[in-house]
């Protein structure tokens, strides 16, 4: 159900007070009666998985803060085959601001929760602060390295090295909350089996091969076919190879 509010108390507003975006996100370039303002035109939404967000081609209307959840990113050839390019977590900002149509998927890869907003809204603030131009500028960067490490872990990893990336990523992005310094954490997969060999470059019986490996290794421990424990991150990112 989508709920909008705009009633605020101590000059933030009651949809921003509890948001992770709010400190971490774009949000965070916002001075109080900015946000307000935003407010007024938000609502927060929550999308099943496998729920597409933005289509390739669609015109862009809106932008959205990721509040929880995965997304995944697609491109798409003529012939329909698409290749999983990239995945956003909370506070990531989805959309691409200045573009008139989209050039890519987004799809709800788990339960997604989203905070919405108009597209001439957001950009219209991004002329009026510089700070909120700069933390999408900087946001941008970062998944410009991380594109760069992934060209890395896609074109020189070997397989075993590959999943204990895309685990070691999903470990370090998957909850906000987490401590940076915390070396044990634990999560459920967000991808499928075939999700994750198509964002590798691997078959489907190579993730699962890799996977069984990693478990028997002590790496990794998997419970009911998803959930998975890590409890020693520093064991993980070595077997990634960084």
């Amino acid at each position: 159900m989508t709920v909008r509010q705009d009633v605020h108390s101590a000059g933030i507003p009651v949809l921003c007070q509890s948001c992770e975006a709010r400190h971490h996100g774009v949000c965070g370039a916002l001075d109080p009666d900015q946000l307000v303002g935003l407010a007024k035109t938000s609502s927060k939404h929550t999308v099943e998985a496998g729920v597409e967000l933005i289509g390739d081609a669609e015109a862009v209307d809106s932008y959205a803060n990721v509040l929880s959840g995965v997304v995944k990113l697609m491109k798409s050839l003529s012939d329909g085959r698409q290749q999983i390019v990239g995945l956003q977590f909370a506070p990531d900002f989805l959309g691409r601001p200045f573009k008139v149509e989209s050039a890519i998927n987004a799809e709800a890869a788990t339960a997604v929760s989203l905070c919405s907003f108009p597209k001439a809204a957001i950009e219209r603030m991004m002329k009026e602060s510089p700070g909120l131009e700069h933390r999408l500028f900087k946001q941008t960067l970062n998944e410009l390295d991380d594109a760069r490490d992934w060209m890395v872990t896609l074109g020189r990893k070997s397989a075993s090295e590959k999943l204990a990336s895309f685990l070691l990523m999903i470990a370090r992005n998957i909850d906000p909350t987490l401590d940076p310094a915390a070396q044990s954490t634990s999560f459920d997969l967000p991808l499928t089996r075939a999700d994750i060999a198509d964002f590798l470059g691997l078959t489907i019986e190579t993730v699962s091969r890799q996977l069984t490996r990693l478990r028997s290794d002590g790496v990794i421990r998997i419970e009911n076919n998803r959930h998975v424990i890590v409890d020693s991150l520093n064991r993980l990112q070595r077997r990634s190879g960084a």
